[in-house]
């Protein structure tokens, strides 16, 4: 697939259409997605009909109904999807040759400032962590993030395990902020490296609402 994402405009949900009192991580509603959430705050996750234009029907859609404004150090709240190794393997982590991958998705929240993008690679235990702005509150915004090409570490199995975590951080503590946070390059996994320390926690507040959808990842250095 051109895509190598499942489900990135968050048109599929089996498992039901509204997810509400989260406080821990799974699978909640729109098939492919993960919730990463360890107690900050409290969320309802929801299929939404909130989209950017009429090339979406969907979106998925967090929304803060308990406040946490002083998260704990192992606090995080975040979504992922996860790629199986043999759909990433082509990708040739780990040798010279390997290709750079560009990740572009349509995201909306009342509340602006620094996200972080994450792309963590299983089998080598490396990741890449770069930011994005939300710049206008309550306003689509498309956004397209190159990641550049890993030549370091031992690679990706072509197996039917994990490949790639690709996660969108929402909010999180010390424990991921509190280390020395390098824009945009490859690296041994770290917890304390990998997210921004100038990232929002989009659980200070009830009034919090975050959405996603239109979700492609292509290898390349261009968004189709």
């Amino acid at each position: 697939r051109r895509n190598l994402i499942i489900n990135g405009a968050m048109q599929v949900a089996q498992r039901g259409t509204s997810s509400t009192g989260q406080t821990s991580g799974g699978y909640k509603t729109c098939d492919r997605w993960r919730v990463s959430i360890t107690t900050q705050g409290t969320w309802t996750i929801s299929q939404s009909s909130t989209t950017p234009n009429s090339d979406f029907s969907s979106s998925l859609k967090f929304d803060c109904t308990t406040a946490d404004a002083s998260p704990a150090a192992s606090d995080q709240v975040a979504v992922e999807t996860r790629l199986e190794a043999q759909d990433v393997a082509h990708l040739g982590y780990g040798n010279s040759d390997a290709k750079a991958i560009t990740v572009s998705f349509w995201v909306r929240s009342n509340k602006t400032g620094t996200y972080t993008f994450e792309v963590f690679a299983q089998d080598p235990n490396r990741l890449n962590s770069t930011t994005y702005t939300i710049d206008s509150a309550n306003t689509w915004e498309k956004k397209e993030i190159t990641i550049p090409a890993d030549t370091s570490g031992s690679g990706i199995n072509s197996d039917s395990g994990i490949g790639l975590i690709v996660k969108w951080w929402l909010g999180a503590g010390s424990t991921f902020t509190g280390g020395t946070f390098t824009n945009n390059v490859w690296e041994a996994n770290v917890n304390a490296n990998r997210v921004s320390s100038s990232n929002v926690n989009l659980a200070d507040s009830t009034d919090n609402e975050w959405y996603i959808t239109g979700v492609q990842l292509e290898v390349g250095t261009n968004a189709s």
